[in-house]
């Protein structure tokens, strides 16, 4: 069996058996089995799940990440290699970014001799809850890296393309919870009471203006209430009501401002109806930024490889990836999986035959980038 088939069995047995993030026991075990059958070196980093390789020795260092976790999700793709597990999905590609970085892994171990320095390659748990960057950087995955690079499969770009970005490309992730407070009453008494929903109703329309009102129209922000929970009954108004969303900016400074923004505006619409309201913030990861000069050499390499290039704009989606870049620089790219259906959708299928052609890059990005460290 060749090197490619192989990832592809790997890829298709890891979609078989998907595990939720920071449960990716018998993943964390598939990984150590396949890397050593490579005779490729693991670091011994205190980790509940995930995995650490390294090839090669002396300096620099630079690293490369997969990340490892599934969704919740059910499946509804008919392959023979379709989730066994109900409710448990490789919906995202994480199992196809996984046989990447174990490809890179394995052709890098072929040519250690020659290469210039150390290659880490971090398998990552947790990316969908946001929490597994941050666990491996803690264990010390990071120390000494000196570049890091990452990819996420894109199902809406055909095979054999490529796009990155210099600057912002992904967007910071927070979440919001607001709890308002109100008197309960009977529906055809609402005079007796103070309607928590009428007042919540006023807070989800009033904060659509500070995306269109308090910060600049120029500027990326998007303010999404997802979740209006209230009552459980038809003729009664309830006590309180609990909203959730999302704030994503690509601008560091809105982001600090949004919590104080949202506690001023809830505040008053509440006190104007004589409930009270309460927010919760919940800090996801931050923008990710690419550093200029990395997503350039990204691109460059992709077109002398043969990718059609493109050089994105930001998006709105969120990256765990970003915590990497803000302590080491790097670059982070999209690379085509022409899927009919996009991320986290159950019809996700992307075309495997960006396995082959993402361990290529790689390969030939790793000992490239260390040339350009070592000489800076």
């Amino acid at each position: 069996m060749s090197l490619s088939e192989q990832l592809i069995a790997w890829r298709r047995e890891l979609h078989q058996h998907p595990e939720l993030s920071n449960q990716e026991f018998q993943t964390t075990g598939r990984i150590t089995r396949w890397l050593q059958q490579g005779d490729i070196r693991l670091l011994p980093l205190p980790l509940k799940t995930g995995v650490v390789a390294e090839i090669g020795h002396g300096e620099p260092l630079i690293a490369l990440r997969a990340d490892i976790d599934a969704l919740p999700i059910d499946e509804a793709v008919d392959h023979p290699w379709r989730s066994r597990q109900p409710g448990v999905m490789h919906a995202c590609g994480h199992d196809l970014h996984t046989a990447v970085m174990l490809g890179v892994a394995h052709r890098l171990r072929q040519q250690e001799s020659q290469l210039p320095g150390r290659v880490r390659i971090l398998f990552q748990p947790a990316e969908e809850t946001f929490n597994g960057a941050q666990q491996l950087i803690d264990a010390g995955a990071l120390d000494g890296v000196q570049a890091i690079f990452g990819m996420h499969n894109a199902p809406d770009l055909p095979l054999g393309t490529l796009r990155t970005r210099g600057g912002a490309f992904y967007a910071n992730v927070d979440r919001f919870v607001i709890r308002i407070h109100g008197k309960g009453a009977h529906a055809a008494r609402p005079h007796e009471g103070i309607d928590s929903i009428v007042t919540g109703s006023h807070i989800v329309t009033a904060l659509q203006t500070l995306p269109s009102r308090v910060f600049s129209s120029l500027e990326s922000v998007v303010l999404s209430v997802t979740r209006f929970t209230a009552g459980n009954s038809w003729n009664v108004l309830p006590q309180s009501v609990e909203l959730e969303g999302t704030v994503r900016t690509h601008n560091s400074a809105i982001r600090e401002a949004m919590p104080h923004k949202m506690r001023q505006l809830i505040g008053s619409i509440a006190a104007g109806f004589g409930a009270e309201a309460e927010l919760e913030w919940i800090a996801g990861p931050p923008a990710l930024v690419n550093t200029p000069g990395w997503a350039d050499f990204a691109l460059e390499l992709a077109q002398a490889q043969g990718f059609r290039t493109e050089r994105g704009t930001p998006q709105m989606g969120g990256e765990d990836f970003a915590f990497y870049l803000h302590q080491v620089p790097g670059a982070f790219v999209s690379i085509g999986s022409a899927s009919q259906f996009g991320l986290h959708h159950p019809g996700f299928d992307p075309d495997e035959g960006v396995i082959a052609s993402a361990v290529e890059y790689f390969t030939q990005l790793a000992p490239r980038a260390l040339d350009i460290v070592a000489s800076a």
